[in-house]
């Protein structure tokens, strides 16, 4: 059996690589034209090319995204830009406009999957694509489980469905509201995410109409088994612990899956760390009911960012037996940690001590971006990552 594809957001370099190092079999990736998140860093042809390299080498994939809706001004340069992304080593586009489909399929041999922005919801659309060359279809997020099957069953084509992150409040992204609101176009990169705005009602309450962030851990298993190829998590433009952990969590998942080791014990054990790596409520919305006031935020939400991420690790003092890492959020003497590295080892231990870069000793770590060390017996990978499991009992503050 082909195992199903764990398919995850890099914003920049660093997150294609901490993507793929923590067990993404691919990513997806924005140029600095013609994607849905201008905002986020994006990537040069010269990144894309070194990304690609990367990946290949790891036998992994890279897909662009080409997904905005084109504009007559958008097409000028669009021709030559798919060129050189393809020159670079891309192995797929994600894509919506019908014409730059046809273009790529008809000059380039790279895989062309349909967006999500396509709002596909139904298996004759699927047909459809698939008869004009498309190799895989990003399904719109609203279907349910009974929907998706259907389409796999009928079209037998490779499909794609989000399993986690921000989901939006309008059709698969089909939105206006920030046009209208801060004249930034949403279906052109610039959405301002105006459905988390805070607005005042005649009782001078906030009220918001956004969703809560999509969660679909304990449904993988239903997922493998109707036939998805490729499992999507949302949010190029989030951390490298949120990164790191998402994917580490969704790996861990599917591969217990196929070694027949998914227990419930393991199962909530991620779940747990699922729901504390984010600052918001998740659910699982169309998948097994039409979605309902509980899948929305309304009012009352609170939005608070926890600082269980401490630090990346960035190197080791062998002479001293030290960890050295630069610090993300306090901890201090006493705490309870766990260290996890991209090759899905986990250790938890008690910080007996922390010292700076001269090895002056310190009982706290309170300075983000700082340079510290802590006693570990061994040298780790690049990219393994600490975060908090229990503040010391007497505080230090």
């Amino acid at each position: 059996m082909k195992k199903i594809e764990l398919l995850a957001p890099a914003g920049d370099l660093e997150r294609l690589k901490i993507d793929l190092l923590y067990g993404a079999d691919a990513v997806y990736i924005g140029g600095e034209n013609y994607g849905l998140r201008a905002n986020a860093p994006n990537f040069t042809l010269d990144e894309i090319k070194e990304g690609c390299l990367f990946a290949h080498k790891l036998k992994k994939k890279v897909y662009l995204t080409l997904n905005i809706v084109f504009h007559n001004e958008d097409m000028k340069d669009v021709f030559s830009y798919i060129e050189k992304v393809v020159e670079a080593g891309i192995d797929a586009f994600i894509v919506s406009d019908p014409f730059i489909i046809s273009f790529i399929k008809d000059n380039f041999k790279v895989e062309v999957h349909l967006s999500t922005q396509n709002s596909t919801s139904n298996y004759k659309s699927v047909e459809y694509f698939k008869n004009e060359g498309v190799d895989r279809v990003v399904l719109a997020r609203e279907l349910s489980k009974i929907e998706i099957k259907e389409i796999i069953d009928k079209t037998k084509m490779d499909i794609e469905v989000f399993i986690h992150g921000a989901m939006c409040t309008c059709y698969s992204g089909r939105c206006s509201l920030s046009n209208y609101v801060t004249n930034r176009d949403a279906n052109r990169g610039g959405c301002a995410q105006v459905c988390r705005f805070a607005f005042k009602t005649d009782e001078e309450k906030d009220f918001t109409f956004a969703t809560k962030d999509l969660n679909m851990a304990k449904y993988i298993k239903d997922l493998i088994e109707i036939g998805v190829s490729s499992l999507k998590i949302e949010g190029r433009m989030r951390s490298i612990y949120y990164l790191a952990t998402v994917i580490g969590c969704y790996r861990e998942i599917i591969d217990s899956y196929y070694s027949n080791d998914l227990t419930d014990r393991k199962l909530t054990r991620l779940q747990q760390i699922l729901d504390r790596v984010a600052n918001r409520a998740t659910a699982e919305h169309y998948f097994m009911k039409e979605a309902d006031a509980t899948d929305q935020y309304y009012s009352g939400r609170v939005e608070l960012s926890n600082q269980d991420y401490l630090g990346l690790i960035i190197g080791y003092d062998k002479k001293n037996k030290c960890l050295i890492l630069r610090e993300r959020n306090y901890f201090e003497v006493g705490d309870e940690i766990e260290i996890f590295t991209p090759e899905h080892k986990n250790y938890k231990l008690v910080v007996k001590n922390i010292y700076d870069e001269n090895m002056n000793k310190l009982l706290v770590a309170r300075h983000p971006e700082e340079i510290l060390k802590i006693e570990f017996c061994e040298e780790l990978p690049k990219y393994s990552m600490i975060r908090l499991i229990k503040k010391n009992e007497n505080k230090s503050r």
